[in-house]
Formats: structure tokens, sequence, C-alpha cells
């Protein structure tokens, strides 16, 4: 009798330690359990937004167009995007070569060009300047009868990526009329001053069956380099299917006498490469207007 009454003291006093035991715990889990649902809700706790004037929540991060990459495409992405009208070059089979000539038409230097091609029948393209084209009707008649082509330079030479797009549009338009008057001919070819477009202005182009022309060698004659110098920066880097820019006039105190002086050799050097030396739509095998 005595052994169970001990028997029993020792189940009592382990299902009591038991039971303490498991209070303890259960205590302890619930109030971790409840300071992280207090967490958890002051953490996720919703901010409110002021309504924007449809009547929801403003976006926390802002407005879309505040945050999406909007920055314009460099030429040479534009180059790729729009490759079957925006012109670096051209195929280099067969081995051929566009001599080009900016800013034209004007008094002292574009004669002096035309003489020298004249002299070695040479074909070239000729960016004009609208408003030069309106002082120099003689010059661009000259041009049009020795076998050249005509492209658009526009009317007062802005760096077009500056101006408007109604400004854009009437440059480029001013010069087609102007040029249409004085010869017939509908251009289908630009070369924006400086090199400079943007996409908007190319889309327009396109629209109306104007392709652009830039180039793949650089002269440089613009600074008033001497003949060595100039025929250095061209044959340095032309090859077959090569655009080459040059200038036939130029601004305020440009000197081109080192372009009428290298054009020569530089005639005579692609020539003695095999290169046969074509106009801007001869080289991209497509019509000289519209």
């Amino acid at each position: 009798m005595m052994v169970r009454k001990g028997y029993l003291r020792r189940c009592l006093f382990t299902s009591l330690l038991l039971a303490v035991m498991t209070a303890g715990c259960y205590s302890n889990t619930t109030g971790t359990s409840n300071s992280n649902q207090a967490n958890s809700v002051k953490n996720n706790t919703i901010k409110e937004y002021k309504l924007v004037p449809n009547g929801a929540p403003e976006l926390a991060g802002g407005p879309e167009n505040k945050n999406r990459n909007t920055q314009p495409l460099t030429l040479e992405q534009l180059r790729k995007k729009y490759r079957s009208n925006f012109h670096f070059s051209g195929p280099s089979t067969p081995p051929r070569v566009a001599l080009t000539f900016d800013d034209a038409p004007d008094q002292l230097f574009t004669p002096r060009v035309l003489d020298v091609l004249k002299e070695y029948k040479v074909k070239a393209t000729f960016f004009v300047v609208g408003n030069r084209a309106q002082k120099h009707p003689d010059i661009i008649d000259r041009i049009v009868k020795e076998g050249h082509i005509l492209g658009n330079h526009t009317y007062n030479h802005p760096n077009l990526a500056k101006v408007s797009n109604t400004v854009f549009q009437r440059e480029v338009s001013d010069t087609q009329q102007t040029i249409k008057k004085l010869t017939g001919k509908t251009m289908r070819y630009l070369r924006p001053p400086y090199g400079n477009i943007t996409e908007e202005q190319i889309k327009w182009l396109v629209s109306n069956k104007i392709s652009i022309v830039n180039w793949n060698v650089d002269s440089l004659d613009w600074k008033g380099l001497n003949a060595d110098q100039v025929v250095a920066n061209v044959m340095g880097d032309v090859r077959a299917g090569s655009i080459v820019l040059q200038h036939s006039a130029g601004g305020e105190g440009e000197d081109l006498s080192g372009t009428v002086q290298a054009l020569p050799r530089i005639i005579k050097q692609l020539r003695d490469q095999g290169i046969e030396l074509v106009t801007v739509p001869e080289l991209l095998q497509k019509p000289a207007y519209k």
C-alpha cells in the first residue's frame, strides 16, 4: 500500500511538472507570435496616396513619362533602324566611291571644284543650301548641265537637332521648291547640316520619299587644311563603297583651297586602286531624282 501511494505521488508530481513546462512554452510561443504579428502589421501598413485627377491614387514611383528611358537614339542606332533610308556608305562591290560636296554654291570655290571634276571627267554629288542656290542659279545650272547630282542641304543650314519640326520641314521644303523652280528636278536625297538629325525628322523624310545621306570618310577640309592634310584624311579611311565628305563652299572665313588642290590627287589615287568614282545614286543603285 505504501509503495502504491509513493508511486501515485511521483506520477502526480510528474504531471504537475509537465503542466507547468507546457504552460511556459505556450506562453513564450504566444508572446513571440503576437509580437511578430504586430511588427508585420506595422511594417505592411499601406501608405495613403493622394488621388490623381482620374480619381485613382497616384503612382508611388511617379508618372510613366518621368520614369521611362526617353534618351534619343544615336546616329549609329538610327542608321541601323532606318538602314534602307539612312546611308553612311554604299555596297563594296563593284568597287566604287562617291565624292560629295556640301554647302554649294558660291562664286569662289564651287566653280574651281567643278573645273577639276570636269577636267578629270568625274561626276559628283552636291548637297546645296537653298538660299545659296537662290543667290547663284547660274552655278546650279552648271552643276546640273555637267552631269552632277543635286541633294538637299536645307535652306539656311541650321542644326536640325535643335529646331522645331515646323522649322525643319520648312527648311527642307523651301529648298526642294527652290531647286524644282531652277531645274525642274525634285531631289530625293538630303544631307543634314553637321550630320545631325532626329528620329522624328527621319520619319517625316521617309514619308516624303527623301533618303538621308551622311558619310563614312570626312576630309575635315572645313578646318582650312592644306592639300596634303586633306589627301591624308581621305585616303587614310577610304575604301570601296565609301561616301566622302568635302565642301565646295564654306562659312565666313573658311578657306577651301586645300580641297581644290587635293581633289586631283584624290581622284588619281582612287583610280590607281581600281576604284570608280560615281554619284551617290549610282553608288546606292537608286534613282537620282523623284
